[in-house]
């Protein structure tokens, strides 16, 4: 029980930062805001954070969050290996576009290059790897999605592009759609997971 209530303490602090910062910006967010918005307290606050800049990595845990509530659809079973894939890239895409502003989302790809610490984006526990490592296997023993290569290597190609589509999108300024583009591209760059 208590670390489910850790877990809710947290996920509330990051939820309600997250909030913030798309609604008020990063910079016009103070630490009591969120506390404020939270209902949570100044010091659970700094249990879990050593500051607002700390927020910044949580970002993969609002993407994880999403792939979670993802999932029962996935469990349906009606849904080939790739178009699981796309179905996932296609709702994170607009989760971030309705609700990560474009300058968090280029602070965070930023803080994952020039950090000597814990890479988040690339925690392969994460509940994304997970995901995916789980749909690429399923769909490599049911024969629609390439043996040559191991899933393993299959979900970093696919990990790759994804944060290659964000950045681009961050560094050409959000000038069109993230979801949308990648729709359109994302399937090439998947056509060799084919068999």
């Amino acid at each position: 029980m208590a670390k489910k209530n850790v877990r809710n303490t947290r996920g509330r602090i990051v939820n309600a930062a997250w909030r913030l910062f798309y609604e008020q910006g990063y910079e016009d967010t103070t630490v009591e805001e969120i506390i404020e918005e939270s209902h949570t307290s100044r010091g659970s606050f700094y249990h879990y954070f050593d500051g607002k800049d700390a927020l910044l990595s949580t970002l993969s845990d609002l993407f994880d969050e999403k792939y979670e509530s993802l999932r029962p659809q996935l469990a349906e079973g009606a849904m080939s290996a790739m178009e699981q894939l796309l179905f996932l890239n296609r709702e994170l895409f607009a989760m971030i576009e309705n609700s990560v502003s474009r300058d968090l989302l280029a602070r965070l790809l930023s803080t994952q290059l020039v950090t000597t610490g814990e890479r988040h984006l690339l925690d392969r526990d994460r509940t994304y790897y997970r995901l995916l490592r789980q749909i690429i296997g399923a769909g490599q023993a049911a024969g629609e999605l390439t043996a040559a290569r191991s899933a393993g290597e299959l979900v970093k190609i696919y990990a790759l592009c994804e944060r290659a589509l964000m950045y681009d999108w961050c560094l050409c300024g959000g000038e069109y759609s993230l979801k949308d583009y990648a729709a359109q591209v994302l399937p090439s760059f998947l056509s060799g997971f084919l068999p």
